[in-house]
């Protein structure tokens, strides 16, 4: 099983950023019930739209075969741990439901590492 998930890293990837990137786009009330309100509406979309952007490049690249799709994928997981452990953990500015984010991300990027690059 860890196999199979180590050989499609940008599938499992672009699978969780189109759902999550999703979720603000189409739900956007049950989205702020659990992520709390937000003050700029249009940044959360903004950031949104992006994560699907990014979600749909890694799925061009399912088993993350590409120099650029590790490097979308590990870059974009370790960003967006950071932002959550800073505005969550550190800064409590955010909800600390974003730390469980925050261990999603990186668990992508510890499967990216522990994936050797083809």
């Amino acid at each position: 099983m860890m196999r199979r998930i180590l050989a499609r890293p940008a599938a499992m990837q672009a699978a969780f950023y189109l759902a999550g990137g999703a979720w603000p786009l189409i739900a956007y009330r049950s989205f702020e019930l659990v992520t709390g309100a937000k003050r700029e509406p249009w940044l959360v979309k903004m950031v949104a739209l992006i994560t699907v952007v990014i979600g749909g490049v890694l799925a061009t690249d399912p088993a993350g075969t590409a120099r650029q799709t590790r490097l979308l994928g590990v870059g974009t997981a370790a960003a967006y741990a950071l932002v959550d452990v800073w505005y969550a953990g550190i800064r409590s500015r955010i909800r600390p439901v974003y730390l469980l984010d925050a261990v999603a991300e990186a668990a992508l990027v510890v499967t990216w590492l522990a994936r050797r690059p083809t």
